[in-house]
């Protein structure tokens, strides 16, 4: 008898792995919410990796969505004009949010009581208020909900990480974080992205958002989640013909017990940038780009240089990790770059530095 027990419980076994497995063979169905940010071409001009199906689109406007169909090739057949309608008729696995990041909220409200997954476009929102809302859902119906941001697949930002965490270079000392460009006008960037990114409630802010919200993100992984004791922040508008509603050129200093951390988002810069600098009790790192990366690990080691190939799939591309997560494939640990943890910080780092360069005083985080 117990042998039989044990042949049908071996034989189930086996009959739900070989279910599971074709399961994680197929491809997810993928929605996607809103057009208006142009990233959304890393989701729609991505290469068929045979993860991922898109199933829908939501964008009401219906030039923006004829112009990006036709350019990747999709059909307007599968765009709809509500987050409803797309999830009823194609029934996601999860959606991807492309539109503005007040929308974000709705898009969480809508999908997660249908247990539909969200992955955000950065930052997870504009207020402390919308993230607290949308992290209560995420948790009350049983969702992921990731954020997105262009960084998080640099392999250099990794093994910079990597190098911390076995500390070849001692304790943090300090992190200085670049990042900006010559500013979304002068960039050429298309009036349906303009119009939102520059408005300080449907982004929450300008070069303080939009670029500030990456260096929170990587200094909050690299001190392992711990919150800054304060938030100084210092805005500028050198451009006011061009931004006239919110700032393009911010500095942010984060402190905390042993280590500070400073935030550099611009509008301004005559060069594209995404780096990282990174300053231990004993050593250095410096991650120039994607691939590239300096280190010198002491005073009397030399600087190294090395250059870094990409990471390994699931870990190279936000929707291949989305479907990875989703499907239990991949643990998030809980400030991992993607993770609501970590996002919900970066939030209240991101709306003390607003505070800050309104009032011109310094936010004390446990004031909050």
């Amino acid at each position: 008898m117990r042998l039989l027990v044990a042949l049908i419980t071996l034989f189930t076994l086996g009959v739900f792995q070989n279910v599971m497995a074709q399961k994680n063979d197929q491809k997810m169905k993928i929605g996607v919410v809103g057009l208006t940010h142009t990233h959304v071409h890393w989701i729609l001009g991505r290469p068929d990796r045979g993860d991922i199906e898109i199933v829908g689109i939501v964008e009401p406007n219906k030039d923006l969505a004829q112009r990006y169909t036709k350019q990747h090739g999709l059909s307007m057949d599968i765009v709809f004009d509500s987050i409803e309608e797309m999830l009823d008729e194609t029934k996601p696995t999860a959606v991807t949010a492309f539109g503005t990041i007040y929308e974000h909220l709705e898009v969480v409200q809508i999908c997660a009581p249908r247990g539909v997954h969200v992955m955000v476009e950065k930052p997870l929102a504009v207020s402390n208020e919308h993230a607290i809302e949308m992290a209560a859902l995420a948790k009350k119906h049983n969702i992921q909900l990731l954020t997105n941001y262009e960084t998080t697949w640099y392999p250099t930002n990794h093994k910079a990480y990597e190098m911390v965490m076995n500390n070849e270079i001692g304790p943090i000392r300090k992190v200085v974080v670049h990042d900006g460009h010559k500013g979304p006008r002068k960039l050429g960037i298309n009036d349906e992205f303009l119009d939102w990114l520059t408005d300080p409630v449907q982004n929450g802010g300008g070069a303080v958002t939009d670029f500030g919200c990456y260096g929170a993100n990587l200094i909050t992984w690299l001190m392992k989640g711990e919150e800054p004791i304060s938030v100084t922040c210092v805005t500028q508008n050198f451009q006011p013909e061009d931004y006239p509603k919110v700032d393009d050129e911010a500095t942010i200093i984060l402190t905390y017990p042993s280590a500070q951390g400073i935030i550099q988002a611009s509008w301004n810069w005559p060069i594209a940038r995404k780096d990282m600098e990174v300053y231990g009790l004993t050593g250095l790192i410096m991650a120039d780009n994607r691939n590239n990366m300096r280190y010198q690990l002491n005073e009397e080691s030399e600087l190294e240089s090395i250059m870094l190939e990409e990471r390994e799939d699931p870990l190279d591309d936000p929707f291949a990790l989305l479907r990875s997560v989703i499907l239990g494939e991949t643990v998030l640990g809980p400030y991992d770059l993607s993770s609501l943890e970590n996002n919900l910080l970066v939030v209240k780092i991101l709306s003390a530095a607003v505070e800050s360069a309104k009032t011109g005083k310094t936010v004390y985080l446990k004031d909050k």
